[in-house]
């Protein structure tokens, strides 16, 4: 078994039904990460509840086991490998869409799938938020992030691909807290 693994997932629902919608950002930066860094394609691995790809000592994860549940998949994970590190990518309706923050061993913020990993796991890993707010007041949180951007917003996403790529990089090259003072 390799020691000094890094798990990196990203969050999002399983299914067609949920592809491109604002909730699945977490799914899409992994998608792009693996891409751009030439990880084998994403294989379903269900004694892990997840869709996995891996390279050296680093995992990319996308838990199927839908967003509110995020954590039963990655206590999985965290118990059959030895991970130093775990970087959590996801959505976050408190940062204006495109946005982006890292942070370190803090609430959740009342994000449900972060409240899931932190009852299974603990608040000790590293956050990449990615921001979803809209410019206009919405009345119903739970269907807005259920909701698939609009084009013009997928066209303000395209560099925030690449920049969590790079802040992904950044923490696994040099740490979460260089990640920060040089991304936040």
């Amino acid at each position: 078994m390799l020691l000094n693994m890094i798990l990196i997932a990203g969050l999002g629902n399983p299914g067609e039904k949920f592809k491109g919608t604002r909730h699945n950002i977490g799914f899409k930066i992994i998608d792009h990460y693996q891409k751009e860094n030439h990880f084998p394609d994403f294989q379903l691995k269900e004694k892990f509840k997840s869709l996995l790809s891996s390279q050296g000592n680093i995992i990319l994860a996308k838990p199927q086991t839908f967003m509110n549940s995020s954590g039963k998949a990655l206590k999985k994970l965290s118990s059959y490998f030895e991970i130093e590190k775990i970087i959590v990518v996801h959505d976050d309706f408190d940062l204006n869409l495109g946005e982006i923050r890292i942070s370190k061993n803090r609430g959740s913020g009342g994000h449900k799938g972060i409240n899931s990993i932190m009852t299974e796991l603990g608040n000790d890993f590293t956050r990449v938020r990615i921001g979803i707010k809209p410019e206009k007041k919405i009345e119903n949180l739970e269907k807005f992030v259920l909701k698939k951007f609009k084009k013009k917003e997928r066209k303000l996403l395209k560099p925030v691909l690449e920049r969590g790529r790079r802040i992904l990089d950044t923490i696994i090259d040099k740490g979460s807290d260089k990640a920060m003072n040089r991304f936040n």
